[in-house]
């Protein structure tokens, strides 16, 4: 099947963009378009304007401090996970982004397109809801920030309106003494997860844990994040301690019945992970602060 017939821009400034999308509002951006040429394909989207926006050079900027990572809205997958800077301001990007898809696809697709994309079954989305970053919308109204907690609205829905074009996200540092892991169970290799997660676990200097999160992808209809940190209150790091968190995260998830897996093997899956997933990013944190120490 071929995609309907549509009109094509390709403006050369953000401002050009905007008044296309704010003229046109069945328009649809192409950045990577390692979603939405498939979806075209099928005829399951159907829009009236592609406006592809990879020729406007400000969009492709990845830029850090101290404060974080801002990868613009055409920077491709295999830049971010190759950036040095941003590896080390924020680890979980490099960690999370190996995951994603195969080397073809990531040469092509971008970041802040996947997140936009708002599929649940992705990496990206997740990952900046865990890190509770945000992303910055813009049209000829102005711009706007939107947290990652207020931005996915439900299974490929956002709260991105349709005159607005993303134009970077931001994903938070990590702290000094925090670790980070990620990990996910696939039937292939570059196949969408049965079921992913990410973790944050920060520890004191004596090895005693502060706080730990954990993010969950392919397993709800929406990235989800579930705050572990009242299962290890007493600051020991212990299997006990992981046993419950995995309980607990399963308890917390509602996880999604498909032809690829049943609700309770996904909850099954979010209990292994999170064992595995949390011990690594603890381990991560450790690691960090003796390299400091060192």
């Amino acid at each position: 099947m071929k995609p309907a017939p549509f009109e094509f821009a390709r403006p050369t400034s953000l401002a050009a963009a905007l008044e296309l999308l704010a003229t046109h509002p069945d328009a649809k951006v192409l950045a990577g378009g390692q979603s939405l040429i498939p979806l075209l394909s099928m005829r399951l989207a159907s829009p009236g304007m592609l406006v592809d926006i990879n020729a406007i050079a400000e969009l492709s900027r990845i830029t850090w401090d101290s404060s974080g990572v801002r990868v613009g809205a055409v920077a491709r997958h295999a830049d971010v996970e190759a950036h040095p800077q941003a590896r080390r301001v924020q680890p979980l990007l490099s960690k999370a982004l190996r995951l994603v898809a195969h080397p073809a696809i990531r040469n092509r697709g971008t970041t802040v397109g996947s997140i936009v994309h708002a599929d649940a079954a992705a990496e990206m989305p997740t990952v900046l809801r865990l890190l509770e970053g945000h992303v910055t919308a813009a049209s000829t109204r102005g711009t706007r920030t939107i947290p990652a907690d207020e931005l996915f609205a439900g299974p490929l829905e956002s709260t991105v309106r349709k005159d607005e074009l993303v134009t970077e996200a931001f994903f938070p540092s990590l702290g000094e003494r925090c670790g980070v892991g990620c990990d996910e169970i696939a039937r292939r290799h570059g196949d969408y997860a049965l079921c992913g997660v990410a973790a944050v676990v920060c520890s004191a200097p004596d090895g005693r844990v502060t706080s730990v999160r954990a993010g969950y992808f392919s397993v709800c209809e929406v990235p989800t994040v579930v705050e572990l940190s009242e299962v290890f209150a007493s600051g020991e790091f212990t299997d006990r301690a992981l046993a419950d968190a995995a309980e607990l995260a399963a308890a917390s998830l509602d996880p999604v019945d498909d032809i690829h897996g049943s609700a309770d093997y996904r909850g099954q899956l979010a209990r292994v992970l999170t064992r595995r997933v949390v011990r690594a990013a603890y381990d991560d944190s450790r690691a960090r602060q003796a390299e400091v120490v060192g």
